[in-house]
């Protein structure tokens, strides 16, 4: 169905069913709860990060996991959708239909430019001037571009703002012909509560759609020249194709997918600042690729939800929440389990996130998709049944 094999469509309900029960998946603690403070993250503002970056880690491993080229300079594209979408809002109207349009098609122009330059190298070459890109697109935001970025105060929709197709009883906060993105509704069942928020559910179809076509490219044959390109280029070469373009049409893909982040980042919150451009957000982008399983479908999403989890969730575990933890335990073994536990939450969530990644590519060279697989292997054999007599096959 939908042009895609049965593995493939299993994998993309599978997904779409999960991103469209999120506000009650990720709520498995009822509210009030010890717990709940700690892991609950069915919260609005979180889930649609889940999402957003999810996007951007899927556009990017189209890139990286299909053609091996690694890009240090993908935040620059989400800070210009970003941009992009907020102009929109000034100059016309808070409805996101021209601001994420507008943001994808920019962050595309950008992509091609940036694209074509960087990709007359390849290896740690093309690395370093992706980088240079973005650090020149931060700078430039920071300092000189000032009257269309505001600098440091970062941008955003004023009164006095043109809005030229904005009509008199419309929403003043970003919509979708009427329907506001802040607007949700709770659901409460027993100790439980379950928000569903519009914005959310926006980001959650553009992310099952961003993975739906992702899925197209992998098994599309441009899918296959890229990981051709991956596995040998200069064997490519010297058959007589040419890989550029391909290569180049990869890294537009990746950008656009980058500025639909920015894009929706911008709907939520129609506020950007250049710090969305800055090195260490296109390190994260790197490290949620490798820790879900670089050139896998579902690994991207997987290493996205798991970093802003840890940023979000983790990081708000402090000392009086690891005192409740382990408040059924004698005076000085309490005391000890929270000087034990502190340095890996709160601020030192980094902590934990370097550990991860360090076991993932020491590892799990796969990353977490490497981990389900094993594990799901190891549970096939042992429900197969022995052989008759007991004895062990050679393949066993």
């Amino acid at each position: 169905m939908l042009g895609l094999t049965a593995r493939d469509f299993t994998l993309f309900v599978v997904v779409a069913v999960l991103a469209l029960a999120a506000p009650i998946l990720l709520n498995p603690f009822p509210e009030g709860t010890s717990m709940a403070q700690s892991f609950n993250a069915g919260y609005p503002k979180l889930m649609q990060l889940f999402v957003i970056y999810g996007i951007v880690a899927i556009g990017f491993n189209i890139l990286f996991g299909l053609t091996g080229y690694l890009s240090f300079g993908h935040a620059a594209f989400i800070g210009i959708g970003s941009y992009a979408a907020v102009w929109m809002y000034k100059l016309l109207s808070f409805n996101i239909v021209p601001a994420i349009v507008l943001a994808v098609v920019v962050a595309g122009l950008f992509s091609v430019v940036i694209g074509y330059i960087s990709l007359r190298r390849s290896g740690i070459y093309f690395s370093i001037l992706t980088l240079a890109f973005a650090q020149m697109a931060y700078s430039l935001a920071y300092s000189v571009l000032t009257p269309i970025t505001n600098g440091e105060t970062s941008l955003q929709v004023y009164p006095d703002d043109p809005q030229h197709l904005q009509a008199v009883d419309a929403p003043t906060t970003p919509h979708l012909f009427g329907w506001v993105m802040s607007d949700s509704w709770t659901w409460e069942v027993g100790g439980w509560e379950f928000t569903f928020q519009n914005g959310y559910y926006l980001c959650a179809l553009f992310f099952i759609a961003s993975f739906y076509l992702s899925i197209r490219i992998f098994r599309s044959p441009m899918g296959l020249m890229l990981r051709a390109v991956k596995s040998n280029q200069q064997r490519m070469n010297y058959t007589g194709l040419s890989t550029k373009p391909y290569m180049l049409a990869a890294f537009v893909i990746s950008g656009m997918y980058a500025g639909l982040g920015g894009g929706l980042l911008a709907a939520m919150d129609p506020l950007t600042g250049a710090d969305r451009m800055f090195w260490t957000e296109s390190g994260e982008i790197v490290v949620m690729s490798i820790l879900g399983g670089v050139g896998t479908l579902i690994g991207p999403v997987l290493g996205a939800g798991l970093i802003n989890y840890l940023q979000n969730i983790v990081s708000k575990i402090n000392k009086d929440v690891l005192h409740q933890w382990f408040a059924a335990l004698p005076d000085g073994l309490e005391d000890f389990m929270v000087a034990l536990v502190y340095p890996f939450v709160d601020k030192g969530w980094h902590l934990t996130l370097g550990l991860m990644f360090m076991a993932v590519v020491i590892f799990l060279p796969g990353g977490l998709v490497e981990l389900g697989t094993r594990i799901g292997r190891l549970f096939r054999r042992r429900k197969a049944p022995a052989p008759a007599g007991g004895k062990t096959t050679p393949a066993e």
